[in-house]
């Protein structure tokens, strides 16, 4: 992923040092790293509002405390590792700096699960780039409701995709 791409990952996502709550009640720091128990990733949404409301919902202790930027710079690349092999994998031809940039950021974001399944790898990987373009403004919901960053982000990965 390149430095421009990169910088666009961070706005889209967010530099946080101390730890939070995502908007599906997971617990996340860095940029977009989450850090949610195993516990919790296996609760439905309601399940993590329930346990929120009820004071059950706790940052794992290990992580509850500020990073410095190095270590935010350090959890973030050894994180985009996974995302760029995982790209590499999943759409392995038709790549130009543009369309890996995009794939990356829509795999950090949605996860490698759902690149592989996605309409963008299908029609990505038939050499339809335009559909697979398109595809981009499909993934824009989180929790089944649409969110309006999600919008954003699809739009700006679109036109990475479409930028070469």
């Amino acid at each position: 992923m390149n430095f421009t791409a990169l910088h666009e990952l961070k706005y889209h996502e967010g530099v946080r040092k101390k730890p939070y709550l995502d908007s599906v009640l997971l617990w996340t720091t860095g940029v977009g790293h989450l850090i949610a128990p195993k516990e919790h990733m296996k609760m439905t949404l309601t399940q993590r509002k329930e346990a929120k409301a009820a004071g059950l919902l706790k940052c794992p202790a290990e992580w509850d405390r500020g990073l410095t930027n190095a270590e935010v710079d350090a959890i973030l690349k050894a994180d985009l590792a996974r995302f760029e092999r995982g790209v590499l994998r999943y759409c392995p031809t038709g790549l130009t700096q543009g369309r890996y940039n995009a794939l990356v950021s829509f795999s950090f974001n949605a996860g490698l699960g759902r690149l592989q399944s996605s309409s963008i790898r299908t029609k990505h990987n038939r050499g339809d780039f335009d559909g697979a373009s398109n595809a981009f403004l499909l993934y824009r919901m989180a929790s089944g409701v649409v969110q309006k960053g999600l919008e954003t982000r699809r739009k700006d990965e679109r036109a990475m995709y479409l930028g070469g």
